[in-house]
């Protein structure tokens, strides 16, 4: 558990159940929603990726998963010294990055940016986008990936950077505050045809906020729960 200017951000570490535990977590999928159980994220669910080195990743959604029918998202973790010159094999596909743990880099046109915990990056498709983790610890982080859906005579949304950080939440009406939401894109620019959100939710114990991130994909959202 990560915590950054009183915000926390859950990370799977893997790992097996002893022996002598009642396995009791089971992860459930419909149509509508998705609820997986911190317990279920372990070494043996994770899967390589292609064009990844020293890397796993635990696959939250993809299409034809239930309730994910337009995009996938997986947790990544990438070990220090890995990373991918060739991350994205679909040239259409737009995606976003959302840093829990660690400090990653990601190269854009000759330029680095270094995400720490809270980082966010927008990566239009084909945008020719490299990852490595140049760190000393491991980097744990979300990637959601969706196929742009190009509409005529609207211009392609340009990368952006920016983190949980740098953006003021927004408090829901009527919850006093204890619910609020972190917008990276404003709903109204019709560049955009995903939308990832952070979702702060206020925890009875106010000295620590638990974050959740949630991908609003073509009329699909979905919640990554990241209680304690």
């Amino acid at each position: 558990m990560i915590k950054t200017d009183q915000k926390t951000y859950y990370a799977p570490h893997g790992g097996h159940p002893g022996q002598n535990e009642l396995l009791t977590g089971r992860a459930v999928f419909t149509e509508a929603y998705a609820v997986i159980p911190k317990g279920v994220m372990q070494d043996i669910v994770t899967s390589p990726l292609p064009f990844w080195d020293k890397t796993r990743a635990w696959i939250i959604a993809r299409p034809l998963s239930g309730f994910a029918e337009t995009f996938s998202q997986y947790i990544v973790e990438v070990l220090p010294g890995g990373g991918s010159d060739r991350p994205e094999p679909d040239a259409g596909a737009e995606g976003v990055l959302f840093v829990v743990e660690g400090e990653l880099t990601v190269s854009l046109a000759g330029k680095k940016h270094v995400l720490q915990a809270g980082g966010f990056a927008f990566l239009p498709p084909a945008s020719g986008w490299t990852v490595r983790n140049e760190g000393r610890d491991a980097v744990r982080f979300h990637w959601i990936r969706k196929a742009y859906e190009a509409v005529d005579g609207i211009d392609v949304p340009e990368a952006f950077f920016s983190s949980d950080q740098q953006v003021a939440p927004t408090p829901m009406p009527g919850t006093e505050g204890r619910w609020a939401t972190t917008r990276f894109v404003d709903p109204a620019d019709m560049r955009h045809d995903m939308h990832v959100t952070i979702v702060t939710l206020e925890p009875m114990d106010q000295s620590v906020q638990p974050t959740h991130v949630c991908s609003d994909l073509a009329a699909a959202a979905q919640w990554i729960l990241s209680l304690p």
